[in-house]
């Protein structure tokens, strides 16, 4: 599977940080009924490395399930042995580094130029610029300038007011967590958390 092709598609990857492993493979059930196909479970929720495995098991490999906050080599053992779809990191982290090492797809985060490209010359399949609201969609628009060829991902205070205005400036794709997730994460309503789903979705035209 082509994962840049597949982000550039579905343009949207909910973040998951749940309060637990049975919070966040009912939030991945609801967002996959609500057409929500790309999805991380980050490592900060508790028994994460379980939830994905579980969720990989249950939905077919067109459902992509990755693995979010991956920071060390031992987390980037853990989510490919529980077949995660690709990692995450917050930064250029030695979970990054494993994760090339073993042929995970990955998307590192990063935030200056220098960031952007050393993520790149590691092995990233594309850069998590994060946090993307720091700076705004002129940002990225501005790093695309002298870095056309490598793809980012727009991460962290992104909501579906200002998700398309990231792809209008050039993010192949936006990853969204609380203003998606809400109060779902933690036993909230899941009825809302499909609501919110639709709302992104009418806003990225999907």
């Amino acid at each position: 599977m082509d994962l840049l092709a597949e982000l550039r598609s579905r343009k949207l990857l909910a973040i998951i940080r749940a309060d637990g492993a049975e919070t966040a493979l009912a939030c991945v059930q609801t967002l996959v009924e609500a057409g929500v196909t790309a999805l991380e479970i980050s490592l900060t929720t508790p028994g994460a490395v379980e939830a994905i495995a579980a969720a990989r098991n249950q939905y077919d490999p067109s459902i992509l399930i990755g693995a979010g906050t991956v920071v060390t080599a031992a987390q980037a053992d853990e989510v490919a042995a529980a077949r995660a779809s690709f990692a995450v990191t917050p930064a250029i982290t030695r979970g990054a580094h494993r994760s090339v090492e073993l042929g995970l797809p990955l998307l590192c985060g990063a935030l200056t130029p220098t960031e952007v490209v050393a993520a790149v010359d590691l092995g990233a399949t594309a850069v998590k610029i994060f946090p993307a609201k720091v700076h705004g969609p002129s940002y990225l628009r501005e790093l695309r300038a002298p870095l056309p060829d490598i793809p980012l991902i727009a991460v962290g205070g992104v909501d579906a007011q200002s998700a398309p205005a990231y792809l209008t400036a050039g993010a192949l794709a936006v990853g969204v967590g609380s203003p998606l997730l809400g109060d779902a994460a933690t036993g909230g309503p899941l009825s809302e958390l499909s609501i919110r789903a639709n709302t992104f979705r009418t806003a990225l035209n999907l």
